[in-house]
């Protein structure tokens, strides 16, 4: 039996097979997005989220960061599910809450952030909840960032924010029921309308991810990684430099406690930027934002994030730590 001789290493061999290994990781979850969205397009009444929020508007913004523990999705399928919710009638300060904290706070994440940090160990009752320090900074300070944009967003108008294109079928759509010009249409014509919305979605919010994952396989795959390792040590670059690490690595929210947690060089402090900043924003993630919002709007996003977790992560991580318990020893 002759075998066949395995083609030599190349740099773009190296590209193509990280290209597909995230590209296969986050197509699914675009595509669980894109299905929900079509299917809150057609079947979810009109400003019915606003009848279910509280009508205060500082109110429903907070209650907004805790809707991914109800409504769990990824951070690649939260985009589109974001514009059809905006369109529906969801205020615009709660449709950020939930999309920059959905990513982190939703069950999923929890437990693998509790499995990778080896936290499940450290927690024997109630009253050592506490010992999982990295999972309830990173709930936490996620929450605080998400309802903190939520809430800036408050004083601006859809239209200041939003590309024209969304913002005008925003203001169609709330015309169109104020007016009671909805059509009612059969259940069949709705799913139709439910599967060729997330058709259009997916086209769409996929082209921008791709685009995301040709930079992030190129880092990948063409930068040399030991580099971090000379600044890890470094109290004022540490953060930044692990952040922009985030930023490019473009990993799934449900995963990247797994990478982070082995980074023995930097903080825990270092390491709850990494998994805070990176949910929020990513490189793929600027491209799907571009699709949504206006350019300076994504520009302020990533400022401003980056800016409020790399200040808050030191305190705040010194802060959830003063909640440990000892365990008793054996």
């Amino acid at each position: 039996m002759i075998l066949a001789a395995l083609p030599e290493p190349s740099p773009f061999g190296d590209v193509l097979m990280a290209f597909l290994s995230i590209l296969f990781e986050g197509a699914p979850y675009i595509m669980i997005g894109t299905l929900l969205s079509g299917l809150i397009d057609a079947f979810l009444p009109a400003k019915l989220l606003e009848r279910v929020l509280p009508r205060n508007k500082v109110l429903s913004t907070l209650v907004a960061g805790f809707l991914g523990l109800i409504f769990p999705v990824c951070e690649c399928a939260v985009v589109p599910v974001i514009r059809r919710l905006v369109k529906k009638g969801l205020p615009l300060s709660c449709a950020l809450s939930y999309m920059l904290s959905a990513p982190i706070m939703n069950p999923i994440v929890a437990v693998s952030t509790l499995t990778a940090f080896k936290e499940f160990e450290n927690i024997t009752g109630w009253s050592t909840l506490g010992n999982a320090s990295m999972t309830i900074a990173r709930l936490s300070l996620g929450y605080l960032v998400a309802v903190t944009v939520g809430l800036i967003v408050l004083r601006f108008r859809p239209a200041q924010l939003l590309k024209k294109s969304v913002a005008d079928s925003i203001e169609h759509s709330a015309a169109e029921a104020a007016h009671g010009h909805a059509p009612k249409t059969t259940f069949n014509a709705k799913l139709v309308h439910a599967f060729r919305t997330a058709m259009g979605d997916f086209l769409d919010t996929g082209m921008y991810f791709t685009i995301g994952v040709i930079i992030t396989s190129v880092f990948n795959t063409q930068v040399d990684q030991s580099l971090l390792d000379s600044v890890a040590g470094n109290s004022m670059l540490a953060i930044p430099s692990i952040m922009g690490l985030a930023f490019v690595l473009s990993l799934c929210s449900t995963s990247d406690a797994f990478i982070a947690a082995p980074m023995a060089s930097f903080s825990m402090a270092a390491k709850l930027a990494f998994l805070v900043f990176g949910p929020m924003m990513d490189i793929k993630l600027m491209f799907m934002y571009a699709a949504v919002f206006k350019r300076r709007m994504v520009i302020a996003m990533l400022l401003g994030t980056f800016l409020l977790i790399a200040l808050l992560a030191n305190p705040w991580m010194d802060l959830i730590q003063l909640l440990q318990t000892p365990l008793p020893k054996p």
